[in-house]
């Protein structure tokens, strides 16, 4: 068992972020190619070019990052953000020109005993 618990200041959220050129069709098909890489790996796409990953740990953002390296393509910006749970919570989404935050319908939780 790991020394560390885990609580909101160890669990992290890895956003990978993405300016990727698709002028040509094979651009087209590279970014392609890096978004569902992604996907593959267990991220969930929160704005086209964002996609965020839930991880247990430190050293598990650092293992995803590695991931994500290995399938770059040879053109474009690839940014890589890590934060906790803690600061995650704290985000604040709106939706159009709403000076207001909506918040998402949220679906009932099932519990099992």
């Amino acid at each position: 068992m790991s020394q560390y618990r885990f609580n909101k200041y160890n669990i992290m959220w890895l956003f990978i972020m993405f300016d990727l050129p698709v002028v040509t069709k094979k651009q087209r098909k590279a970014a392609t190619r890096f978004r569902n890489n992604l996907l593959k790996n267990g991220f969930v796409m929160m704005q086209y070019s964002i996609y965020i990953k839930h991880c247990p740990s430190y050293e598990n953002v650092c293992t995803h990052i590695r991931k994500v390296e290995n399938f770059l393509e040879d053109e474009g910006q690839v940014t890589a953000l890590m934060i906790t749970d803690k600061q995650y919570a704290g985000m604040q989404v709106f939706y159009g020109a709403e000076k207001s935050l909506k918040k998402p319908k949220m679906s009932m939780q099932l519990e099992l005993f």
